[in-house]
């Protein structure tokens, strides 16, 4: 089997590039520098692990149970695991079955009497009341908070976004790098990275700040997008080709600070904002996320040089926001 990049593999296999950057960063993937060639690319192991993936997720195996069945090379685990997961699913089913039973005995009730002015009434019949009573809202889950593990609890998980903090960024003048094709974050990285190490830029401006967007970004899986990086300069640098300089009008924001690769959050962060009393969305520029943007923290160590070189491990997500106009 040939290498795939990230691009080819998030196209075979219809889920995206974020998905697979996370399950990467999260040790269930592993991708590998050619020689002489800009992507990292994917193996016939890493397909192989991949496909395995795909197939356990649609089976309902939660990740980190999934990276134990594929570090567990003598299968020692993993009927321990089908079986757990197993039982869970004894559970909900016997609760599924009982609500559909509910269920039929409403309608049944409400189809006796539908010639006659009844309204339902949930508290009528005591039997079925303590039934009903009986039953965990923890066990039902509902297929649009499946989509990736942490949503399982969108809910609770809205309610505990404690870190969210109202910021004012400044006005700026950056240097953007941007790209539109397979693996955009890559390339146009890369081109950033490069000029900020050709000019020294972080020993000429050690507060710099590193942001980026989608720029467009993907309608469905798979599809091609473009990702944009901006970083802070001096006013009065001058900024050669591929790089643009640009005028950011910063403003106020709301900030969520995740570890990299919980894009997800980003669901729940939008909740939360869309749900807030006192502040709402505020599209601006730049519109690639209609003014969302993704700031890269820790700029200053990821760019000096060392033998090992710093990671982005955080990121602070920033949604544009406005005040509400109350009216009294």
């Amino acid at each position: 089997m040939d290498l795939m990049t990230i691009s080819e593999l998030s196209k075979g296999f219809n889920i995206s590039t974020r998905t697979l950057r996370y399950y990467e960063q999260i040790g269930l993937l592993t991708s590998q520098k050619k020689v002489d060639y800009a992507y990292r690319v994917y193996d016939e192991c890493a397909i192989r692990n991949l496909q395995q993936i795909i197939i356990l997720r649609k089976l309902r195996i939660p990740l980190k149970q999934i990276g134990i069945i594929l570090k567990d090379k003598e299968q020692n685990q993993i009927v321990e695991i089908f079986q757990e997961n197993m039982q869970a699913l004894d559970c909900e089913i016997s609760a599924l079955s009982t609500i559909r039973t509910i269920l039929q005995r409403f309608v049944s009730q409400l189809n006796i009497h539908k010639e006659v002015d009844v309204k339902l009434n949930l508290f009528d019949d005591n039997e079925l009341l303590k039934v009903v009573e009986s039953l965990s809202l923890s066990k039902i889950e509902f297929k649009e908070e499946r989509s990736m593990e942490d949503l399982n609890k969108a809910n609770e998980s809205l309610t505990n976004l404690r870190n969210v903090r109202i910021l004012y960024l400044p006005p700026a003048t950056v240097a953007a790098s941007h790209y539109f094709g397979d693996n955009p974050e890559d390339v146009s990285g890369k081109v950033l990275d490069d000029f900020i190490k050709s000019v020294n830029l972080h020993k000429m401006k050690p507060d710099l700040r590193v942001y980026g967007f989608n720029n467009s970004s993907p309608q469905m899986n798979g599809q091609t997008y473009g990702y944009e990086f901006w970083v802070t300069i001096p006013d009065d640098m001058f900024v050669s080709e591929p790089m643009v300089k640009k005028q950011f009008e910063g403003g106020l924001y709301a900030a969520h600070c995740i570890k990299m690769g919980d894009f997800h959050e980003w669901q729940l962060f939008y909740k939360w904002i869309m749900n807030h009393e006192k502040y709402e969305y505020d599209s601006r520029e730049p519109f690639g996320m209609n003014g969302c943007l993704e700031e890269h923290l820790n700029a200053y160590s990821y760019y000096q040089p060392s033998n090992e070189k710093a990671k982005f491990i955080q990121l602070d997500l920033l949604i544009p926001i406005k005040l509400k106009n109350v009216e009294e």
